[in-house]
C-alpha cells in the first residue's frame, strides 16, 4: 500500500471518528456559548465545574478506549467481539457509577479551592446535575468502540450530529426559558446534557443493533483484565492532560472571574482542534491495530507516518483559522470587552501550540495502536504534573504573567509530550519483528 493509499484511507476512517469525537466536547461548546450571554459568572461556574468533570470523563473515555484496538486486531471472531463487547460494557457501566459517585461527594467542597464565592455556588448545581450523564456517556462509549473496532465510524458520526442538535434545542428551552419552560440559567445546560446523552446511548444500540446481535451478560475475568491493561494507562493519560489543564483553571481563577471566563473561551477552542486531533489519533489506533492483526510492519510503519503527517496539515490550518477569526470567535460567546481582551491574547497562544497538540494526540493514538501504553502514561505524567504545572505556577505568579504565563507553560509541555512520542513511535518500530 502506497503512502498515497495510507492517506486517503485514513481520511476515510478518521473523519467519522472526528466527528464523533467533536460530539463531546460540542455539548460543552454549546453550553458555554449559550451559558456566556447570561453573564460571566454562570460561565466562570461552568468552567469551574468542568475542570472536574471533564477530568472524569476523560477518563472513562481513555478507559473506554481498549475494546478498539483489541477489536480491531481480530475483526472477523464473532464470538471473541462480543465477548469485548460484553465486558467492555460492564466495566464502563460499573466505572461510570463510581465516577459519578466521587462526583457527587466532591461537589459539597468547591468552595475550598480559593474561587470567588459566587463562583463556587452557580457551579455546585450544575456539576451535580451533569455527574448523572456519565453513565449514559459511559454506555455509549462501550458500543462507540465496539463499533470503530469493526471500521464502522458512521453510526457514532450520525449519533454524535443528532444528540448536539438535540442538546442545543434543550439548552434554549432550559437556559433561557422559552416556549412555557422556567428560566433555569446555568442548571438548564447541564439538564439538557443529560438528556441528551440517554438519547444518545440508545440511538447508537439501535443503529448497531446487528453488530451486537446476540449479547448476554458474561463476565470474563481475563478479558476485563486485558481491558484494565490497555484502558488504565488509557485513561491515566488522560487525566494527568487534563487534570493539569484542569488545575491550571483553577490558578486561573485565582486571578479573577474574567481570567477564568477567559480561559474556558480560549480552552474551548482549543478542546475543539484537541478533540479533532484525537480523532485522528483514535483512527490511526485502529489502523496501527489492523495492521497489528495482520504482521504487516512495513504498512504498520505507513499508517503511523501518514497519521502524524496528516494531524500536521489539519492543526496547521487550524492555527490559521483561529488567528484570521479569533474576534469573530470571541464575540460568539460574550459581551464583556475585560473577558475579551484577555481571551484574544491567550487564542494567539493557542495558535501557536496547535501543531505539539496534534502530534502529541495521534502519538498516544498510534502508541496505543501498538499495545504500548504505560510509557506514554509516564511520559504524560511527567510532561504535564512535573513540568508543567509549576511552570505554570512559576510564570503566572512568581513572573507575573498572569493566566499568558498559563498558557505558555502548558504550550512547552505538550510540545515536549509530542516529540517523545515520536521518539518512542520510531524506537518501537524499530525493534518490531513478526
Amino acid at each position: 500500500m502506497t503512502i498515497k493509499e495510507h492517506f486517503r484511507k485514513n481520511i476515510v476512517l478518521a473523519l467519522p471518528v472526528i466527528i464523533g469525537q467533536l460530539g463531546h466536547i460540542m455539548v460543552s461548546v454549546a453550553d458555554t456559548m449559550m451559558v456566556g450571554r447570561i453573564g460571566v459568572i454562570p460561565l466562570a461556574g461552568a468552567t469551574f465545574a468542568g475542570t472536574f468533570f471533564h477530568v472524569f470523563m476523560l477518563f472513562g473515555i481513555g478507559v473506554s478506549y481498549a475494546i478498539t484496538p483489541l477489536v480491531a486486531a481480530d475483526p472477523s471472531n464473532r464470538s471473541k467481539l462480543l465477548v469485548y463487547l460484553q465486558n467492555g460494557f460492564l466495566l464502563n457501566g460499573v466505572l461510570a457509577i463510581l465516577m459519578c459517585f466521587s462526583v457527587l461527594i466532591l461537589a459539597p467542597f468547591l468552595h475550598l479551592f480559593g474561587q470567588e464565592p459566587e463562583v463556587a455556588i452557580a457551579a455546585k448545581p450544575y456539576l451535580v446535575i451533569i455527574s448523572f450523564s456519565l453513565l449514559p456517556m459511559m454506555i455509549f462509549q462501550a458500543f462507540r468502540q465496539f463499533s470503530e473496532g469493526q471500521s464502522n465510524t458512521f453510526s457514532p458520526m450520525i449519533v454524535s450530529i443528532v444528540a448536539n442538535m438535540i442538546n442545543i434545542g434543550l439548552n434554549y428551552l432550559f437556559i433561557y426559558g422559552k416556549f412555557g419552560f422556567p428560566v433555569m440559567g446555568l442548571n438548564g445546560a447541564g439538564y439538557a446534557t443529560l438528556i441528551s446523552r440517554f438519547i444518545m446511548v440508545l440511538l447508537m444500540m439501535f443503529l448497531i443493533r446487528d453488530l451486537w446481535k446476540g449479547f448476554k451478560w458474561k463476565f470474563d475475568v481475563g478479558v476485563v483484565r486485558k481491558l484494565l491493561h490497555i484502558g488504565i494507562p488509557s485513561g491515566l493519560q488522560y487525566v494527568f492532560e487534563i487534570g493539569a489543564f484542569s488545575m491550571a483553571a483553577i490558578m486561573v481563577g485565582w486571578i479573577s472571574a474574567e481570567a477564568l471566563a477567559a480561559h474556558q473561551i480560549a480552552l474551548n477552542m482549543v478542546a475543539v482542534t484537541y478533540m479533532a486531533a484525537s480523532g485522528l489519533g483514535a483512527a490511526a489506533a485502529i489502523r496501527i491495530g489492523n495492521q497489528m492483526g495482520k504482521k504487516d510492519l512495513s504498512n504498520l510503519k505507513r499508517a503511523g507516518v501518514s497519521s502524524f503527517v496528516l494531524v500536521v496539515i489539519f492543526m496547521a490550518l487550524a492555527a490559521m483559522l483561529i488567528v484570521l477569526f479569533r474576534s469573530f470567535l470571541v464575540d460568539l460567546y460574550i459581551d464583556e470587552i475585560a473577558v475579551k481582551e484577555i481571551a484574544l491574547g491567550l487564542l494567539i497562544i493557542a495558535a501557536g501550540f496547535q501543531i505539539s497538540d496534534g502530534l502529541q494526540a495521534v502519538g498516544l493514538g498510534v502508541l496505543r495502536g501498538l499495545m504500548d501504553v504505560k510509557v506514554p502514561t509516564l511520559v504524560t505524567f511527567f510532561v504535564y504534573w512535573i513540568c508543567a504545572i509549576p511552570g505554570s505556577y512559576l510564570l503566572a505568579f512568581t513572573f507575573e504573567m498572569g493566566v499568558s504565563g498559563v498558557w505558555y507553560a502548558l504550550s512547552a509541555a505538550l510540545s515536549l509530550a509530542a516529540l517523545l512520542h515520536i521518539i518512542r513511535f520510531i524506537y518501537l518500530t524499530r525493534r518490531l519483528q513478526f
